[in-house]
């Protein structure tokens, strides 16, 4: 288990196309190893402008491995307070590098997942660029309203996407944890992307599936709007899913928009698209 940054109350970012404003985020994160696992495999970054969870896999230490290539590869492109999406394919590249020389001989695959939100700018204005290969999501959270933004890379996901098994069946469904994607395993990194306008209220939620396993839809929601910190929501969250089971790593981080001084409406999300050709 690597984690890279802590909670924030408040932190200040100046735009540098208006000049004398900025934009203020309160973050926090939480990790637990859960009830039935012998090691927690994974790894979190929360520094602006980096927010991502790593879920790593191989068994053994290998999955930790995998999951601090990424969060460390992507530390290091966080030298200043906007990134460019080029950076996040860059980082995810040189961690795969990273897997395949900490591989063992005898390790049948390394990998990890890899989901996040990174602050960039479009035009001079402020947006999230969010991405994820696997099977970790990013949600987010306006108006008391929960929304799923990434798309799983998963067998199941596909099956929901052909409508031959409905989303409440997915979790139970005897191939839930195949993902379709993974960071490692010696293959180019092939990211999806989204980018959300940043505007002052919005919440997102970045996380394992150690979490969404454990807690529906339905009760994320109740527990993001419950007028609580990121931090403090963050703790209730992982002893949610710790209630529930935690029969996996739970790793999550939450980071909050205080304030912004102009709100871009959430029609001019741009669409998804696929970051390796971004």
């Amino acid at each position: 288990m690597t984690q890279i940054g802590r909670s924030a109350a408040r932190h200040s970012l100046s735009l540098p196309a208006r000049p004398g404003q900025s934009v203020s985020l309160s973050w926090g994160a939480a990790t637990d190893i859960g009830r039935k696992r012998a090691l927690n495999e994974d790894s979190f970054l929360a520094e602006a402008p980096f927010f991502v969870v790593a879920d790593g896999m191989g068994g053994h230490a290998s999955g930790d491995v995998a999951s601090a290539a990424v969060v460390h590869r992507l530390a290091e492109e966080g030298s200043a307070d906007f990134a460019e999406p080029e950076q996040i394919m860059t980082a995810l590249r040189i961690a795969t590098a990273d897997i395949t020389l900490a591989a063992d001989d005898g390790d049948l695959g390394v990998g990890t997942t890899a989901t996040g939100a990174v602050l960039t700018l479009v035009d001079g204005e402020p947006y999230w660029a969010v991405f994820n290969i696997g099977d970790s999501r990013v949600y987010q959270l306006v108006d008391g309203e929960l929304n799923q933004v990434t798309v799983d890379h998963s067998v199941v996901q596909e099956l929901v996407d052909a409508g031959l098994l409905a989303k409440d069946a997915a979790e139970f469904h005897p191939d839930a944890n195949i993902i379709t994607r993974a960071v490692g395993f010696n293959a180019e990194p092939m990211a999806d992307l989204w980018m959300l306008p940043v505007r002052t209220g919005l919440r997102l939620l970045i996380c394992s599936d150690g979490l969404t396993r454990e807690v529906n839809d339905e009760a994320l929601r109740e527990m993001l709007s419950a007028g609580f910190g990121p931090q403090e929501t963050a703790i209730t969250l992982v002893d949610a899913a710790l209630a529930a089971g935690g029969r996996d790593n739970i790793t999550l981080v939450i980071v909050d928009v205080v304030e912004f001084p102009t709100a871009a409406p959430l029609e001019n999300t741009i669409p998804r698209q696929d970051a390796a050709t971004a």
